[in-house]
């Protein structure tokens, strides 16, 4: 007499053998990554804050993982060169991007790229976020962003302010300025942080946004002035520096933040064990206040959270860069 539940049994039965394999199989990859050098592609110049916590996450992840991991910057056209080149690679967990908001800016200030962030990418683990500084040369005659301001609109485009490039943070910083303070100032873009910030410092350019972490050396030095931080309460390592809110422009807030991703496909074993020592880096007390220091403060998400944040940032962007009126100039 034939069983009518031998087969359906029997199918059931391979799909959870099948199952265990694969989820045995993915352990075993995870414990064996990484058997060769990494290389993590900074699409920024040097100096700046994603080379720096790019360089800390890559001696935190080869310190725990024994394995060397290289970073490699790559900067150039907004943050795209080096983008491009991990969209390309082979998605084995042996190229990484650190990625800041300028890619989820990219994605509506570009009209056409060689590659698109949520299809192209795994998202793997968000590392910090700042708050940005508007500083501006020592001579310029302004001591507050009222007085900025008023140069501004009594000689609108005469102003400048400089940004590491088009789509990054402090490239939107200041067309988000602009637009809500009804300003007009000229835009001068270079191909990474450390030139916009050296022409500042040198008063070759009037201003930039710069991150915290990076400027707040130079504000306390005196070597330029700081007018007013960008996040929504003041900056607990400038708290005598009133917020953009505070200082004339409602409603104003702005701030850079950096994470991990790995090209599309990448096995989920991999991106999940880079998860966990990423989450276990921002949750490590001394990391915590280290970063306090600097003005940083570490975040800690799942792969699929950080893929809702970033679809999530995506469309902010995507809605200010409409309202700014923002362009690409490369």
């Amino acid at each position: 007499m034939r069983n009518n539940y031998a087969v359906p049994f029997r199918r059931a039965a391979t799909a959870m053998l099948a199952s265990v394999l694969l989820a045995g199989a993915g352990h075993a990859l995870a414990q064996e990554y990484p058997s060769r050098p990494v290389k993590l592609i900074v699409p920024f110049a040097a100096g700046g804050p994603a080379d720096v916590y790019g360089r800390a996450v890559a001696q935190r992840l080869q310190d725990v993982l024994k394995q060397s991991f290289v970073v490699e910057n790559r900067p150039g056209a907004g943050s795209l060169i080096g983008t491009e080149a991990v969209a390309k690679s082979a998605p084995d967990g042996y190229t990484l991007l650190l990625m800041s908001n300028t890619h989820t800016v990219n994605e509506s200030l570009f009209a056409s790229k060689p590659y698109e962030l949520m299809r192209d990418f795994a998202p793997v683990a968000p590392i910090n976020y700042s708050d940005l500084v508007l500083v501006t040369r020592p001579t310029l005659e302004a001591g507050t962003t009222a007085d900025l301001l008023n140069m501004a609109k009594a000689k609108p485009g005469d102003l400048s302010y400089a940004s590491s490039g088009p789509g990054t943070p402090y490239h939107m910083a200041g067309e988000l300025f602009k637009a809500m303070a009804g300003i007009n100032i000229l835009h001068i873009p270079y191909k990474g942080s450390s030139g916009a910030r050296t022409d500042v410092l040198s008063g070759q350019v009037d201003m930039m946004f710069d991150a915290v972490p990076t400027m707040v050396v130079f504000v306390r030095s005196g070597r330029v002035k700081a007018l007013a931080t960008t996040g929504k309460t003041r900056s607990q390592v400038l708290p005598n520096v009133p917020t953009m809110a505070e200082s004339g422009v409602p409603d104003y807030e702005a701030v850079i933040w950096l994470g991990l991703l790995a090209p599309k496909g990448t096995p989920a074993a991999i991106v999940n064990r880079l998860n966990e020592e990423v989450g276990k880096m921002a949750s490590d007390p001394q990391v915590v206040q280290a970063w306090a220091k600097q003005g940083a403060t570490p975040m800690k998400m799942s792969p699929d959270a950080f893929s809702k944040y970033m679809q999530d940032d995506i469309a902010k962007w995507a809605r200010i860069v409409k309202i700014s009126g923002a362009k690409a100039d490369r």
